[in-house]
């Protein structure tokens, strides 16, 4: 699975033959909107075997702050990563309960602090189960490992940076579009987007059957017109969490790795800033 350095997708196939490799780390991180305790309920019924349990509101962000998933300190996060069993040795695969949009976070996690030996499931569960990869309820007791990390977060823009860069940058939304639009808003008070920002749903980057689009196919939906591809593209969502799969398609398009607004969307309203409604971008 190191082959390739950097591409950041293993396949269900490929995951199964490592079964049992002594470097192999499998983290579990199923994590479902508006309910918090259903992921770790889920994987106490059961997972892959040997995976462990990465809940992301605890260990992949800060308590609500600037946003509802704030990034977390780094050296904490490696701290937690080590707790887990998680150490600098480790090839470690990422998976959720879908197709990857919220595993991406810790894959992106890693990827940016300088662990580059992470890969997301490509499919998810779905994928292993088709493959008739083992299951398991027995739960993995990790080893305390040493994790090492960089101490400060690159590739990011806070809320006075977004708000200061304007049309200077190529803002991306990838929310569904019924939330873009301002129609529903089942985490925040106030409904719409971020004026300017585009909408590139994350769920049109993956196929019919969940897997992430091929390279060519990603390209153009992700860069938009010509009119913004010379503009730094940067990335955002609810809470800055599935804009981290927003990354992870960049990275398999081989286009320069975007910015994560961390904050997204919940920091933007929740500072009562001004939003835009309806299909384009205000």
């Amino acid at each position: 699975m190191t082959d390739g350095h950097r591409h950041p997708l293993v396949s269900a196939d490929e995951l199964l033959e490592a079964l049992g490799d002594p470097s192999l780390r499998i983290a579990d991180v199923r994590w479902f909107l508006g309910e918090p305790k259903r992921g770790q309920a889920e994987y106490a019924r059961g997972h892959v075997p040997g995976a462990v349990f990465v809940d992301l509101d605890r260990d992949l962000a800060a308590p609500p702050g600037e946003g509802r998933h704030p990034l977390p300190d780094p050296i904490g996060f490696a701290d937690r990563l080590g707790e887990l069993g998680f150490g600098d040795g480790h090839t470690i695969v990422i998976h959720d309960a879908a197709q990857g949009q919220y595993g991406a976070r810790l894959w992106w996690m890693l990827d940016r602090l300088g662990h580059d030996d992470a890969y997301v499931l490509d499919g998810g569960i779905e994928a292993w189960r088709s493959v008739g990869g083992p299951w398991t309820a027995l739960r993995s007791t990790p080893m305390r490992a040493t994790m090492t990390l960089a101490t400060e977060w690159p590739g990011t823009m806070d809320r006075e940076e977004v708000a200061d860069a304007g049309a200077s940058v190529d803002l991306v939304d990838v929310r569904a579009p019924e939330r873009y639009r301002g129609e529903v808003e089942p985490m925040e008070r106030i409904a719409g987007h971020i004026p300017g920002a585009r909408n590139r749903p994350w769920a049109t980057l993956v196929t019919d059957d969940g897997h992430l689009l091929p390279a060519d196919a990603i390209r153009p939906l992700i860069r938009g017109g010509r009119e913004r591809a010379e503009r730094p593209l940067v990335v955002s969502c609810g809470s800055g969490v599935t804009a981290c799969f927003g990354m992870l398609a960049a990275r398999v398009a081989g286009l320069p790795d975007p910015i994560l607004y961390a904050g997204s969307y919940s920091d933007w309203v929740g500072a009562g800033l001004p939003v835009a409604k309806g299909p384009e971008a205000g």
